[in-house]
Parts: structure tokens; sequence; C-alpha cells
């Protein structure tokens, strides 16, 4: 038998994603796909690629430690993760359940000191076993990989113009994922104090301005960085700092031009590009785009999960060509 993983809250966009991928992974096998709306009827009916004979199940939160899976992956919305994570410790304290790795893709415990912040490219290194592990968000590990190389050169707040597919809103309905609603549109919201902006400000410690909107495409997001400099650099400098910065990370992309959403769907990786330098020298703008959904959130998990399993990282990972 694998390693089993268990996902609460399978019905979601993510949620698809990671069975796709866990399914597919030559370690990993599931455990349980939980969904209170789907309670009963069989994955494959809901999951193109998957053809196990795995249900989509219901427990409550205090009968998920008794499930007994190696690795749990909570993809639920925000707000929601700390009932089963109190039934998880509640239960290890009893000792009636094992310990198993928990894995938020919720905000809820990205600024929680004792779980770690799982964004491999740039915080691997202070992972050191531990069982939690709090997924960053989508948005935010685009702009973190965009402004990281740049961080000790930075002469004031970081500013970030994000556009994102409506997947990014979730499956809960709401004007910013009506596709009439944004319909030849662009839909600003939570245009300070984002949630993102006080994640992405916090673990570069400089602070990031951030204006995030919505657009009538489904996934991909693209982050357009501006950066304000302390001293003037050139253009092909920059380059070299962020090649070497990501060389040999096979899920961030440093390109030329800046890149296009509508090439990043269904892919892997970051791509990162555009830099054009003012006149001065002392702004850059950088452009990242990332599927939402994979890099910004399934496909981190898994490098998360593979990681705590010492796997090597990419494992279960499909990385396309020059990707």
């Amino acid at each position: 038998m694998g390693i089993t993983v268990g996902i609460v809250g399978a019905r979601g966009y993510v949620g698809a994603e990671l069975i796709r991928l866990i399914a597919a992974h030559p370690a990993f096998e599931l455990a349980y796909v939980s969904s209170r709306e789907l309670d009963g009827q069989p994955v494959a009916a809901h999951i193109d690629s998957y053809a196990g004979d795995l249900r989509y199940s219901s427990p409550s939160h205090e009968a998920l430690p008794a499930l007994g899976a190696d690795a749990v992956v909570l993809a639920l919305p925000n707000g929601k993760a700390k009932l089963c994570v109190d039934a998880f410790d509640d239960a290890i304290s009893r000792g009636i359940a094992v310990d198993p790795v928990i894995i938020d893709l919720s905000a809820d415990y990205r600024f929680d000191e004792s779980w770690y912040y799982g964004l491999p490219e740039l915080t691997r290194g202070r992972y050191t076993g531990q069982r939690r592990i709090s997924n960053p968000g989508c948005y935010a590990t685009a702009m973190q990989l965009s402004v990281a190389p740049m961080l000790a050169d930075l002469d004031g707040p970081v500013q970030c113009f994000g556009v994102s597919g409506y997947s990014g809103a979730g499956t809960t309905p709401s004007d910013k994922n009506d596709p009439d609603a944004l319909r030849n549109n662009l839909m600003p919201y939570a245009l300070t104090g984002h949630v993102h902006e006080r994640e992405v400000s916090r673990q570069l410690d400089h602070p990031i301005h951030f204006l995030p909107h919505v657009a009538p495409h489904f996934r991909g997001l693209t982050i357009t960085a501006n950066l304000p400099l302390a001293a003037p650099v050139e253009r092909d400098d920059v380059m070299t700092r962020y090649r070497q910065r990501y060389a040999g990370e096979p899920l961030v992309r440093v390109v030329d031009e800046a890149p296009w959403v509508s090439a990043i769907a269904q892919r892997h990786h970051v791509d990162i590009g555009g830099f054009a330098v003012s006149a001065d020298g002392r702004r850059l703008v950088v452009v990242a785009t990332e599927d939402n959904l994979l890099k910004g959130a399934a496909t981190q998990a898994l490098q998360n999960l593979n990681l705590a399993f010492g796997l090597d990282e990419m494992t279960g990972i499909p990385v396309l060509e020059n990707c």
C-alpha cells in the first residue's frame, strides 16, 4: 500500500485537480475524498481521467482522524479549516489517532508561525519535518516569486496589479464567478487589505500594495509588479539575476517577453518575464502568469506533500517540454 491521502472539500475546482494529481502519483493513493453535496457518488463520474472505484463521502470533522490517512489536504474555504485541525489535534492528544501531515489550502494558517509556509522555491530551506503545512495563496505565489530576486534593492512599497480567471472565486455563487456578470467586464475587488496583500507583505517583510481583479476567463492569473529601486539597474543584469535565482527550479520559467495568461492554463509552472526598466533605471516592472488551480494551489500542495514524505519534489508533477 502506498502513502494514503485524504482530501477534505473535494467538490471544488482545486479539489478536482488534487484528485487527478494524487490518483496518478506513483507513491500516493487516495484514502477518501469528502464532499457533502456529492456524498455517495462515484468520483469517476465527476473527474475525467480518474478510473478508480472511490466514492465521495461526507464524514464529520470528528470522524476524520479515525479514517487513518497518512496525509490530509484541506481544500476548504477560508475560515473552515480550524474545525478539522482541532479534531485532529484532539484525537492525537487523546492517543486515538496518528499525527498525519496536514496541508491547508486556505488562508487560515498562513499567519501561524507554528505552521510551515510552503512556497518551496523560496521556503524549502525552512522545512524541518513539520507536520502542519500552509499552502500559499495563488496570487501570493506569483507575487513573491516576482519580487523575491530584487528584495534587497527595493525602495518603497511594491504595487501589484492582478487579474485572475473566475475559477479563483470558487464554486459558491457570486458576482466574481458569474460568467454573465463578468462578460465584457473586469471586476475590481478588495482593493486594500486583501489577504494576499497581507500574506506577501509578511512573508517578504516588505510592504506590498495589491490590486486584484476578476476577468471573464476561467483559469489562469497574471500579475504586473511595479518595483521601485534604490539604485539604477540594467535590464540584462536583472534578467541574469532572475535566471540565476531560479536556476534548477522546474516550476519557475524566466522568459524575455511579458507572458500571456492565455498560455498558462493547464501548466504547472510560473512564467516570469517582461522586465521593463524605466529611463532612470530605478523602476522595474515584472509580469508573472500562473494557473491559479495548479501552481497556485494543487500542484504546490503536491510539491509540499512530496517534501513532507521525503520524495523528490517533482514526483507526480507532469512538466511539459520547455516549461
